[in-house]
């Protein structure tokens, strides 16, 4: 020990680091544990700070203040970035429903708390702390003590509070959202394959995959016509890729100005439901397959890298007219997309483009197409966003009822600030764009570092509390907490919401946006299903988690 106490003083910066990786390495150790199919994943960093924290193992106030913020800016920072171009596609589609039913347990856990901190006494540093803990979610207690060191007159031994009852309040967290499935599904008796099939129906009737159509041209009135003149093929968002006229041998390109005769072949792109809506107008549909006939049309896909064409429709673009090409589907993210001409383009679409290959060659560099600019991290747009975020989180709002203004602090402004500009995309020659590999890392070390640095500051009291009367009754509040609001939930999303087992269990681990929980209702269902309802709660459900803690301290700190 003596040589730690020499090494601390005459090496601070050498002991800090070595004390920030040996919490690390231990705690992802134990978060790779994996019990009954639960592991506790990058958590596991919260306990084993903890441990070293009570053996007296920890740095200076200062340098884990620092180490903490910067942590947690990183963590919310990169979330937002993911979630931000989804986050209104999310509320636009079925997420009205599924998402106020991810509030509701927000709400209600939120309603508990106080119930709890009133009836037994429970300080409110605590309360948050147990609240964060229960639902599983870091970035509320970061909320949560950004708000406590705002308070006026509030006392700083307080602080290490909540991150006791966050540590408390945790195991059973986790524990509970697999309980709550797990609960539902026995007394629902519920058949898994029937759900599956019945999730499968829904999401056929929700949204269409592309199709290919060969159609023979059998109206008479279309005879002469450009193809730019067929009536509803713009509104269908039919692109007509390919074309083999009567009496030809092989398939030629289209471009708008492409001339039909009764008779002639189209290769036609869209969904299902569009393509038969489409046929009837243009004549009927032909068993003659145009991608297998001959002729020198190819394809191939490329990635939108080039800045200047971002923001422009494929309109704009002037691909057929300038280079005799076709765009036929566009891919963003996971939704694939009729190329119709209105259609803006955003970094990182995935273009599926016909033409001869020559003229392929040419489309490429126009698009950019380079891995290497799609795989870089911009740092310079990273810390801008930070900085944006972090003045919009010290920004002071005020409101009548509030007894001081309500600040989104370290937590709320960055995230908020980063789900708008990756919502944006690009503004002037900046991109907010970070590549998946780097987000998740930066993602992971940003929540490494802030749970290395919560545990080492709870760690000094946490035995003596867990081990108390206290202590006990903390774990009682947080398994109410978690347990009773997703027992509720998941009975209103049953019963009078008639949902899918599937989208329940995607929402309840949504609610409490915990991917161990997620990974078990996918393991449950046998399928990744659930992710869907997940995607689609998981944006509003961080922002609320964040707000209410903050307004949880806000009213009714004392």
């Amino acid at each position: 020990m003596n040589v730690i106490t020499q090494l601390a003083a005459t090496q601070p910066v050498a002991f800090a680091i070595l004390i920030l990786s040996g919490v690390a390495v231990l705690g992802l150790a134990i978060g790779q544990i994996t019990i009954r199919g639960v592991r506790l994943g990058v958590a596991g960093v919260l306990f084993a700070g903890i441990l070293f924290g009570h053996l007296g193992l920890t740095i200076p106030l200062e340098t884990l203040g620092f180490i903490r913020d910067f942590g947690l800016i990183l963590f919310v920072y990169t979330i937002g970035i993911q979630v931000g171009p989804g986050f209104l596609t999310s509320l636009r589609r079925q997420g009205l429903p599924l998402n106020l039913l991810a509030a509701s347990v927000v709400l209600c856990g939120a309603v508990l708390t106080i119930a709890s901190s009133r009836l037994f006494h429970i300080d409110i540093a605590a309360a948050v702390g147990i609240y964060a803990g229960a639902t599983t979610n870091t970035p509320s207690l970061g909320a949560a003590q950004e708000a406590l060191k705002l308070m006026s007159g509030f006392d700083p031994a307080q602080a290490g509070l909540s991150a006791l009852g966050y540590a408390a309040a945790y195991p059973f967290g986790i524990i509970g959202i697999i309980l709550a499935m797990i609960i539902v599904r026995r007394i629902s008796r519920i058949d898994l394959c029937k759900e599956a099939e019945a999730f499968a129906l829904e999401q056929e009737r929700g949204s269409e995959p592309l199709q290919r159509m060969s159609i023979r041209v059998g109206n008479p009135n279309l005879s002469g016509l450009k193809l730019h003149e067929i009536p509803s093929r713009e509104t269908l968002g039919i692109v007509i890729s390919r074309i083999k006229y009567l009496g030809e041998e092989e398939v030629s390109g289209t471009n708008a100005s492409t001339v039909l005769h009764e008779g002639d072949l189209l290769l036609a792109v869209g969904t299902a439901h569009h393509l038969r809506e489409f046929c009837l107008i243009v004549g009927k549909e032909s068993p003659v397959d145009l991608m297998e006939t001959p002729g020198s049309l190819t394809f191939d896909r490329f990635v939108v890298t080039q800045k200047e064409i971002l923001g422009k429709t494929i309109r704009d673009l002037e691909l057929t007219q300038k280079h005799g090409v076709t765009v036929t589907r566009v891919t963003r993210a996971d939704l694939e997309m009729s190329a119709v001409p209105a259609l803006t383009l955003q970094f990182g679409d995935i273009l599926q483009v016909v033409g001869t290959a020559a003229d392929i060659g040419k489309v490429a560099a126009l698009l950019g197409n380079s891995v290497k600019d799609l795989n870089s991290t911009n740092f310079m747009t990273v810390f801008i966003g930070i900085g944006l975020g972090i003045l919009l989180g010290i920004y002071p709002m005020s409101f009548a009822s509030m007894p001081m203004p309500v600040r989104l602090g370290l937590a709320g402004g960055p995230l908020i600030v980063a789900i708008v500009l990756s919502r944006i995309g690009r503004i002037g020659p900046l991109i907010w764009h970070m590549p998946p590999n780097a987000n998740l890392a930066l993602r992971e070390l940003g929540i490494t570092l802030f749970l290395t640095c919560a545990g080492l500051k709870a760690g000094e009291h946490f035995f003596e509390v867990l081990l108390s009367t206290q202590g006990v009754k903390w774990m009682a509040c947080g398994m109410v907490i978690t347990l009773v609001p997703l027992l509720l939930a998941a009975w209103v999303g049953r019963v009078l919401m008639k949902l899918n087992f599937i989208n329940v269990c995607g929402v309840l681990s949504g609610s409490m946006t915990d991917p161990p929980a997620l990974a078990f209702a996918n393991a449950i269902n046998n399928s990744d299903a659930p992710s869907v309802a997940y995607a689609t709660v998981y944006p509003l459900t961080m922002l609320l988690r964040i707000l209410v803690a903050q307004l949880l301290v806000v009213c009714f700190a004392r």
